[in-house]
């Protein structure tokens, strides 16, 4: 089967109009906005863009979709890294962030309901006064549909979890226009298949994520940040290792390469060395923290690291994170005019250290500039590589070091994406990760999208 390329005619935008009203714009610009992502990936725009606000207006939209063989393409914040919004077929683009409604908060459940155009932000200021907070923090302030659909993750993922995790129940649109709630709000069920996760992480290619039921925390009692450098990046990754070995409950331990850590500097107005970097922050009881940092403190010192710089007040924490979380931007304005092919995997804790040294060795002899930085307590890391696109010769280098990259994690049986997702831009290495189990995916994807319609070309090929 290929995918639907059934073009928006004057019939199919009158029907839709008579849905939205003016939420519909054909555009030029409008379309070139929701055709891309913050990726390398080319611009696909679609034939149309509709500004959904409820999940029946959804319902309504898919279904003059499906009558058409028209294709669908959910639209969150844009902020994804692997093409997953691009409209490969043409067709019909559904922009849910006007669906930015906290319907429920259950505080005494630790839960809360939001439509799916409500952000990771909007959330947590929303749960300011609560002593709640939503954990998963992805770096962009993405739409918390977005981050269903691609399994997001995070910083905080070490201690908290992924997406996978932290998603109680999804109302989702199928293919053929049926609304369903894959679950209800207990914590644990037996109650049939687990459509949640089904769901979770499946990129708009099984239906349209409208709402979604997230797991909440409770505010620590005390919260600390620290920054620690290390002579060399063996060293750095040999400390992370350990201390997840030993059941350290660190919140955050992320790593960054000495060429990063120059980026961040630069970009973010900071003084720390230009070194490999550790950012730690831990969670917990007054004494629970100290504790933590005793044992992280004198793991880190066996593996010759300087002295930790502490931030404590929330100012400076802040400060710290935004620093971390602007690294792709900070990466970008060391090589103005680049593009940023952003890539990720995940291997075991165990092969961590293998995995990122022979990366480093990689960059180093393809010539490439392409920092690292990575949630390393859970074996994902990224590395960003500073690219020209009009120079093929800098773009084929640099795919094929994505290629090296991705086959080093799956050879020590890791996966070829932590947390960005497939997309269209890794579609092609899941057979080598999966297999026969591509097959399965397959049938899964036609039992709930016969004609190929939701987000084509995205995860699997029919």
């Amino acid at each position: 089967m290929t995918a639907r390329t059934a073009k928006v005619n004057d019939d199919l935008i009158a029907a839709l109009g008579a849905i939205v009203g003016d939420r519909l714009s054909v555009a030029e610009a409008v379309r070139e906005q929701h055709g891309h992502d913050e990726s390398y990936h080319p611009s696909h725009p679609p034939d149309a863009v509709v500004f959904a606000e409820t999940t029946e207006e959804v319902s309504d939209i898919v279904k003059l979709c499906a009558a058409g063989d028209v294709p669908v393409i959910p639209f969150g914040s844009g902020t994804s890294l692997e093409g997953h919004v691009a409209a490969l077929n043409g067709g019909v683009c559904i922009d849910l962030m006007r669906m930015n409604e906290i319907i429920e908060v259950n505080a005494e459940d630790l839960d809360a309901i939001v439509q799916a155009g409500v952000t990771r932000k909007q959330l947590n200021e929303h749960l300011r006064d609560t002593g709640l907070f939503f954990a998963i923090d992805p770096g962009a302030d993405a739409s918390l549909g977005g981050m269903t659909a691609t399994r997001a993750s995070g910083t905080n993922a070490v201690r908290y979890g992924t997406m996978r995790e932290n998603v109680l129940a999804l109302t989702v649109v199928l293919a053929d226009g049926r609304v369903i709630r894959t679950s209800r709000r207990a914590r644990k069920s037996s109650a049939g298949y687990d459509l949640t996760r089904l769901f979770v992480g499946s990129e708009g290619t099984l239906g349209v994520i409208t709402e979604v039921t997230v797991r909440l925390y409770g505010i620590p009692e005390a919260v600390s940040s620290a920054v620690c450098p290390f002579p060399d990046l063996e060293s750095a990754v040999r400390t992370v290792i350990q201390t997840i070995q030993m059941g350290v409950p660190v919140a955050r331990i992320e790593l960054l390469d000495e060429v990063q850590m120059d980026a961040i500097n630069k970009f973010s107005k900071l003084d720390y060395p230009v070194k490999p970097t550790l950012f730690f922050e831990f969670h917990g009881t007054e004494k629970g923290v100290v504790e933590q940092v005793e044992t992280v403190e004198a793991i880190a010192g066996d593996f010759g690291a300087d002295e930790f710089q502490w931030a404590t007040k929330a100012e400076d924490r802040n400060r710290l994170w935004q620093a971390r979380h602007d690294a792709y931007y900070a990466c970008l304005a060391l090589k103005p005019g680049s593009k940023g092919m952003a890539t990720d995997v995940c291997v075991p804790i165990s092969r961590l250290a293998e995995c990122i040294l022979e990366t480093r060795r990689d960059i180093d002899e393809s010539g490439l500039l392409a920092p690292i930085v990575g949630h390393a307590g859970d074996g994902n890391f990224h590395v960003i590589l500073l690219m020209d696109p009009d120079d093929e010769d800098d773009v084929a280098r640099c795919k094929a070091f994505n290629e090296r990259l991705i086959m080093r994690a799956l050879a020590m049986d890791g996966t070829c994406t932590g947390e960005h997702g497939v997309g269209s831009g890794k579609i092609d290495f899941l057979i080598a990760e999966h297999g026969e189990a591509v097959s399965v995916m397959r049938a899964l994807k036609l039992a709930l999208d016969p004609q190929n319609i939701m987000n084509p070309g995205k995860i699997v090929r029919l």
